[in-house]
């Protein structure tokens, strides 16, 4: 295989007022024709950095290139450093020569123009071709990659496709023009093990099928042992390992390494604590395995039982107002959750858990159906009986950023919920109250008056969880409030759950299409599909004896690669 990229010796800083900040140093990478090779590492790391300095997308200043050479082999078999090339050349290079899939779809794409029509552009931006051949050819991209009813995709904006449509759209606008080399960055974050599968799958096709150089930037392990040749592992800007996959994953000789494939969920038994990253960076030898604690016997008492729950939304009306079509959301749905125990609830995109969750709390209002708490049927309460209890069920959201006021003091924040039920704190008493809680979750007392901006994602998702926290609840439902972290800050997270729940004794509906995760923490996994319970049962039975072919294929679906 000939060389496509060789990036040697890079090292980029960034201008701030207290001066130069390393971003990535000394990091060298070769990539060639018809080979993936996978950046690992959590945020941070320098991963999107790397990535972003072949196109030289970050801007000049803060980012300053302090040493080092890109060198990038052309079509016609010319070599070019990169970071010498102009902006007019390099407008020439991104999209036909070498093109990028971003984290997130929904912000890349126009929300002001249909799909169709953006891929069309990005084809004519590099190719002297009609409106039409365009089009013909957008459309053959989407049956490309797999795209159901092509035609009609063509004229759909993004906003009404789905998470994984709207990545392979992207792909298609990758792949518009052909490019020897393909960089992929976190392009199945956050998608279900399903989707996730396909667009690697199709990913990986593609590359084969063209034969292209693909760069591919995740944090999530398994995904690199399906899909990556070899394996860069960077750690606080330096490449600390690297070699083939197998090898690497099988054999890790460096204490990082060993830390982020140790702290997988899906290696551990319920209950087991899970290592952190840094136990391996402190020690020099890896620290012994715990051992599971003894099972906690479940109560028999349910603290909420759904019967018959449905939450349907309109979805086709007549002139007069009548409607004619549903979307069942939650269709005829009954179970019970009992006192101190987790319930998983997994499924696709779509099949219902988040607004299941959210009837629960009665952030939705159900169709039809009872939710009692308690042996209280909370369709029967009035607007001050629903108040007080808003004090015993708490949610955890996926993204703690968005669900934290930016003008608030964290401190602020979590003192907000006692400030509305604890009317006869004083304001002292509810500062120290608060302070407990920060200590409780892994952070400082000082930490009271920063704002959400000045944490990291980790830390943020320990901020909402003292929120939830601050009034004692006996129920919490965490939608999601994982699958966005580094494996490592994941680990810490469940840990910090798992401590907080044998401290307060709450219990938790645990809402996830991590499979892994959902396993590890929960007694009783509730797998749904299409507003309907699809299969429940005990966590380990649910997970390697599944009944519904729903269920085995959403287990099917998960990266086996370097599971143990």
């Amino acid at each position: 295989m000939s060389q496509l990229l060789s990036i040697q010796n890079l090292s980029i800083s960034f201008s701030t007022e207290g001066g130069l900040i390393p971003g990535v140093e000394h990091v060298s990478l070769d990539v060639r024709k018809g080979e993936i090779v996978a950046l690992v590492g959590e945020s941070g790391s320098g991963k999107s950095i790397t990535s972003l300095s072949i196109l030289q997308l970050l801007p000049r200043p803060p980012a300053r290139y302090v040493s080092g050479r890109i060198f990038f082999t052309d079509k016609d078999g010319q070599t070019i450093d990169l970071l010498q090339q102009s902006p007019r050349q390099l407008q020439t290079i991104r999209g036909a020569e070498i093109a990028m899939i971003f984290q997130e779809p929904m912000t890349s794409l126009n929300p002001v123009f249909t799909c169709g029509d953006q891929v069309a552009e990005a084809i004519r931006a590099h190719r002297h071709i009609s409106a039409e051949d365009a089009k013909k050819e957008a459309i053959a991209l989407f049956e490309k990659v797999q795209l159901p009813d092509p035609a009609n995709i063509y004229s759909r904006w993004p906003h009404q496709l789905s998470g994984g449509q709207k990545q392979r759209v992207m792909i298609a606008m990758a792949m518009s023009s052909r490019p020897s080399l393909l960089i992929c960055d976190e392009p199945t974050t956050a998608l279900d093990v399903t989707v996730q599968k396909t667009i690697l799958q199709l990913i990986r096709q593609l590359q084969q099928t063209e034969d292209m150089g693909v760069i591919f930037i995740t944090h999530d392990l398994g995904v690199v042992a399906e899909i990556a040749d070899r394996a860069l592992v960077l750690y606080r800007g330096r490449v600390v390992e690297e070699g083939a996959v197998e090898t690497l994953f099988r054999s890790p000789g460096h204490p990082y390494t060993k830390g982020l494939l140790a702290c997988r969920p899906a290696l551990h038994k319920k209950g087991e604590r899970l290592p952190m990253v840094s136990d391996f960076l402190e020690a020099s030898t890896p620290p012994p395995q715990t051992i599971p604690p003894a099972a906690i016997a479940r109560s028999s008492h349910p603290v909420i039982r759904v019967n018959n729950l449905r939450v349907w939304y309109p979805k086709r009306k007549t002139l007069l107002g009548k409607v004619l079509e549903y979307t069942k959301a939650v269709d005829d749905v009954s179970f019970d959750v009992f006192e101190g125990e987790t319930l998983g609830l997994v499924g696709e995109s779509g099949c219902g858990k988040t607004t299941l969750g959210r009837a629960l709390m009665r952030l939705v209002t159900p169709t039809g159906g009872d939710i009692l708490f308690e042996g209280r049927n909370m369709a029967d309460l009035g607007a001050d009986d629903l108040k007080k209890l808003r004090s015993r069920i708490q949610l955890i959201f996926q993204d703690p950023y968005s669900s934290l006021n930016p003008r608030l003091t964290v401190g602020s924040a979590i003192a907000e919920a006692l400030r509305v039920h604890g009317a006869t704190m004083s304001g002292q008493q509810r500062r120290q109250q608060v302070e407990g809680l920060l200590e409780k979750v892994g952070l400082k007392r000082e930490h009271f008056d920063r704002y959400p901006h000045e944490f990291s994602g980790g830390q943020r998702q320990r901020i909402v969880i003292a929120r939830a926290l601050s009034l004692r609840p006996t129920f919490i439902v965490c939608d999601e409030s994982v699958s966005a972290l580094d494996v490592s800050v994941q680990a810490q997270v469940l840990n910090l759950l798992n401590d907080l729940k044998k401290e307060f004794g709450f219990t938790v509906v645990f809402i996830s299409h991590d499979l892994g995760v959902i396993r590890y923490i929960s007694d009783r996994i509730m797998v749904m599909n299409k507003g309907r319970i699809e299969e429940i049962g005990p966590a380990e039975e649910v997970y390697d004896h599944p009944l519904s072919p729903y269920t085995k294929r959403l287990i099917e679906a998960i990266p086996k690669g370097i599971e143990a």
